[in-house]
C-alpha cells in the first residue's frame, strides 16, 4: 500500500504564560512511501518522528496537510478504520492473556462482513505466530516471556489482520544489544515475506540504515534528507545529517580554502582538484572571488573515520592519544587543535598498526570521505 503525506504539519498549543508560543512538531512533511517498502524515520529525540507516526496511524490529527493510503484520503479516519498494525516501544500486551489470546484480540473485535469464525481466527493467529517463530509459546503469558519474545508477540498481534500499513514505534529500544540485532533482522525478514508497507521509527541510525529501503532524517520537525541509507551516508546534504549518521561519528574540523587548497589549521591537506563533485567547482569559484584577500573561505571540514590513510609523509598531522583494537580494524584516537571534538577517530586496518610510531600520526585523506560545509548555514558546499 502506497502512503502519501502531503504538507503534513502538526502544531501543539503553548502551555500557559511562560510558554505561550505554539510548538511545531512536524513541519510541512511531503513524502510518498512506495508500496511494499520499509522506511526508517530517523532522528534525535524530539525531532517529530513519533508524532509523524501517530499522524499516519490516526492517533493524532494533523494541523495541516493530508494523508493518503493508496488513492484513499484517510486524514480524518479513526485508527481502527485505516487498516494499520501498530507496535509500540513498550509492547502493550495484556498480561492476563496468553500469547494466543493476545494475538487473537484484534480478530475478536472485527464486525460485520469482516467477522471471522473461531476456527478461522485460530488459524490466522497460528499463521502470525509461525511468521515470527513463536508458535511453541502460544499458551504462555507475557510475564513468562523474555523481552525479545514479547516483542515478537506484539508484532504477531499487529500482523494478524494483515494490515495495509505496519507502523513500528522504536520497537527495539527495550532490548539488549545482541537481541536488538537479531530482532531487527527478523523484522526485515517478516517485512519481505509479507510485502506490507512498513514505517519504522528509531533514533538508532545503525538500526535504520541496516534494514530500511529508504531513510528519512528529521530534525526539529523538519525533514533534512530522504534517500537510500548508503546514499545519504555517502552524500549528506548538511552538517546535521553528516554528524548524525555514522559509527564512529564523522570528525569535524575548522578549515579554510585558500589558493586552490584545503587547509585544516596550518596543514594543506588536499588540493581542491582532488575534491570530487560539485563541491570542488563551487569552492573554487568562491576562492577565485576571494583571491587576494589572504584569508580564503572559512568552512567546516567533515572527514569520515574511514577517510584517513595512515602515511608517514601524509599532509595532515595529529597528536597520537591512543589506539583501540576492534578486531579486524583499529581505531586511532588522536587530537588536533582544529577539531570541534576532543578526540579524532580514524579507522585503519590492523596491518597498518606497525606504522604508528612516536607521539604524532600523519594521514592522507580519501577525497570521497571528505565533506565541506558552510560555516554559517551548515549546508554542504
Amino acid at each position: 500500500m502506497k502512503v502519501v503525506l502531503q504538507n503534513l504539519t502538526k502544531k501543539f498549543p503553548g502551555r500557559g504564560r511562560k510558554n505561550p508560543a505554539e510548538v511545531t512538531a512536524v513541519d510541512h512533511f511531503d513524502f510518498e512511501i512506495p508500496d511494499g517498502k520499509l522506511i526508517g524515520l530517523l532522528g534525535p529525540s524530539g525531532c517529530g518522528k513519533s508524532t509523524t507516526l501517530n499522524l499516519i496511524s490516526g492517533l493524532q490529527r494533523p494541523t495541516e496537510g493530508r494523508i493518503f493510503f493508496g488513492e484513499e484520503d484517510v486524514t480524518l479516519l479513526p485508527p481502527e478504520e485505516r487498516g494499520i498494525g501498530l507496535v509500540f516501544q513498550n509492547y502493550a500486551l495484556y498480561p492476563h492473556l496468553t500469547v494466543r489470546q493476545n494475538i487473537l484480540f484484534p480478530l475478536e473485535n472485527l464486525k460485520g462482513k469482516d467477522k471471522l469464525t473461531k476456527p478461522q481466527m485460530l488459524e490466522k493467529a497460528l499463521e502470525a505466530a509461525r511468521l515470527v517463530q513463536i508458535e511453541e509459546l502460544m499458551d504462555r503469558r507475557p510475564g513468562e516471556l523474555s523481552g525479545g519474545q514479547q516483542q515478537r508477540v506484539a508484532i504477531a498481534r499487529a500482523l494478524v489482520k494483515m494490515p495495509r500499513v505496519l507502523l513500528l514505534d522504536e520497537p527495539l529500544s527495550n532490548l539488549d544489544a545482541r537481541l536488538r540485532l537479531q530482532t531487527r533482522e527478523e523484522i526485515r525478514r517478516i517485512q519481505r515475506e509479507t510485502g506490507i508497507t512498513t514505517i519504522f521509527v528509531t533514533h538508532d541510525q545503525e538500526e535504520a540504515m541496516s534494514i530500511s529501503d529508504m531513510i528519512v532524517v528529521m530534525n526539529a520537525g523538519v525533514v533534512q534528507q530522504i534517500g537510500k541509507p548508503q546514499e545519504v551516508y555517502d552524500d549528506p546534504v548538511n552538517l546535521f545529517v553528516a554528524k548524525f549518521l555514522g559509527t564512529p561519528p564523522i570528525n569535524v574540523f575548522e578549515g579554510s580554502i585558500q589558493d586552490g587548497r584545503l587547509y585544516i589549521g596550518e596543514d594543506a591537506v588536499m588540493d581542491m582538484e582532488e575534491y570530487e563533485g560539485e563541491a570542488a567547482s563551487e569552492a573554487e569559484k568562491v576562492q577565485d572571488k576571494e583571491a587576494g584577500s589572504g584569508s580564503g573561505r572559512q568552512v567546516y571540514v567533515g572527514i569520515r573515520p574511514e577517510g584517513f590513510i595512515l602515511r608517514q609523509d601524509g599532509p595532515f598531522c595529529c597528536q597520537l592519544a591512543g589506539v583501540e583494537v576492534m578486531g579486524r580494524d583499529i581505531s586511532v584516537v588522536s587530537t588536533n587543535k582544529a577539531a570541534l571534538a576532543p578526540a579524532v577517530r580514524s579507522i585503519i586496518s590492523t596491518e597498518d598498526r606497525e606504522k604508528i610510531h612516536g607521539t604524532q600520526v600523519r594521514f592522507a585523506l580519501r577525497p570521497r570521505k571528505v565533506f565541506l560545509f558552510d560555516k554559517e548555514t551548515g549546508e554542504r558546499i
